[in-house]
């Protein structure tokens, strides 16, 4: 067993060293002196290890499904190795100003979106682990954080942020191999330690502040240099807009964006809050002094407008969005609400403690949520699937028909109540298995019977025998 298992590692790494040098020394030149003195750095021999291990773990696995899996996991090694050499270049070079952002992680952002159009469209058997892979290639954004400012969190955050869309997927391949195939779940399992905890206490080890750019007027310094050029989609998503973004929240914004597995992503920023009016990003219109609001163009003809606005400042307001799975609500606060109406085939991300969230008239409709503060309710549903990260005190189902709840350790502890609700099933952490899920389906018949003057209840268990 174990030698067939570091045989896999092997042929792993060789197909990685095959990759690197076919795709890299065309891609990207470099002075080949300094290139080699700044590989040799420590931070880019663990990240060779990184690649080696986490990498070649989620490899082997995809070599034993085969078809599209181990295609799009060829994508994700070679995104990776792409990765490795911007951090070799960002030795080399001097911290890229907000225009030279998009050319520096062009080679990346290429690279994320081929993964993403392998994604395209659900008819694939494998449509989750694809929107996995592909998704989960955002996380490698961090490379170009700039600093304060610069449109994305500190790197530890953001990649920790980045998994949890991916995460989405890649528990549904877990749920729904776990009984049928343990490569499909290996394989998921691997994507997963690859992220949380592997590139994350990688990123807290040897950049925790961000990439170490060379300081102006050093003699190893130069501007970054064009490989190639941006692609077409840095500009395309933005091509409705009045104004572009600007810098890394621009590369950011589309590499966590790829087409098609978030499609029509609005990103969902503080400028989107009345208090701070600001119009920089272009693509938040002014709806009045209370609210502002970004519409995507998701609805289909003759449907009411879709919203994705904040209200007063205290209520987010998700309506009629049609097949978009990149919606997300950041630096939101306990005192404000969520309320998502009317939605269809879309996923929305709440990267913050809110007070409560509400799911009403939605099908297909996917949520992340971190925490609440008060409940989380689900009515007039069908379809719908929910992942909580944190703590949620109260979830609430009525006449919804088809739930999926995906609860973390710390959200064991919370009452679920069910009304005309037929289809909830609750899956909880595995205890014996870190990484799987137990499914526990919800009663959903009841027998009554009067004994002593009144009525007793109790719910018909279903065994699955």
């Amino acid at each position: 067993m174990e030698a067939a298992l570091v045989g896999r590692l092997e042929a792993a790494v060789s197909r990685l060293e095959a990759i690197n040098a076919r795709a890299l020394p065309s891609a990207v030149p470099h002075d080949l002196v300094d290139y080699a003195s700044a590989a040799q750095d420590p931070a880019i021999l663990a990240f060779d290890e990184l690649v080696a291990d986490a990498v070649g773990r989620v490899s082997a696995a995809a070599g034993k499904i085969g078809a599209e899996v181990a295609e799009v996991t060829s994508v994700l090694e070679k995104a990776f190795l792409v990765g490795k050499d911007l951090l070799i270049r960002t030795k080399q070079t001097q911290k890229p100003i907000a225009e030279s952002v998009a050319v520096f992680m062009g080679p990346l952002n290429e690279t994320v979106l081929e993964a993403n159009t392998l994604a395209e469209g659900t008819r694939s058997n494998y449509a989750n682990h694809l929107k996995a892979a592909a998704g989960s290639l955002a996380a490698l954004a961090w490379i170009g954080y700039t600093g304060k400012g610069c449109g994305m969190p500190l790197p530890i955050a953001h990649v920790e942020e980045s998994w949890q869309m991916a995460e989405f997927y890649s528990n549904k391949v877990l749920v729904e191999y776990k009984n049928k195939d343990p490569d499909h779940v290996e394989w998921a399992k691997a994507l997963k330690e690859l992220y949380v905890p592997t590139l994350r206490d990688y990123v807290k080890r040897f950049y925790p502040l961000g990439p170490v750019w060379q300081p102006p007027g050093s003699a190893a310094n130069k501007e970054p240099s064009a490989p190639c050029p941006p692609s077409a989609s840095l500009v395309s998503s933005s091509a409705t807009s009045s104004q572009p973004k600007a810098g890394m929240a621009a590369v950011f914004a589309e590499i966590g964006s790829g087409k098609p597995v978030t499609e029509g992503l609005r990103k969902v920023t503080k400028d989107m809050k009345s208090k701070n009016r600001t119009d920089r990003t272009g693509v938040v219109s002014t709806e009045g002094k209370q609210s502002r609001s970004v519409s995507a163009p998701s609805s289909t003809k003759g449907s009411a407008p879709a919203k994705f606005e904040l209200q007063m400042g205290r209520k987010w307001v998700v309506e009629h969005q049609v097949g978009n799975k990149g919606l997300t609500i950041e630096d939101c606060d306990t005192k404000q609400s969520v309320y998502v109406f009317g939605c269809k085939d879309s996923v929305l991300q709440v990267r913050g403690k809110v007070n409560n969230i509400t799911i009403d008239k939605c099908s297909k409709m996917g949520v992340l949520f971190k925490g609440v503060v008060a409940a989380f309710e689900v009515v007039n549903c069908n379809s719908v699937e929910v992942q909580c990260e944190g703590l949620v005190p109260t979830i609430s189902i009525d006449n919804t028909s088809g739930c999926q709840l995906y609860l973390s350790n710390e959200s064991l502890e919370t009452s679920i109540t069910t009304a005309k609700s037929s289809e909830i099933n609750a899956l909880v952490p595995d205890v014996k298995s870190e990484g799987d899920w137990t499914e526990h389906s919800l009663p959903q018949q009841f027998i009554h019977a009067f004994n002593d003057g009144q009525f007793t209840t109790t719910a018909v268990c279903h065994s699955g025998a």
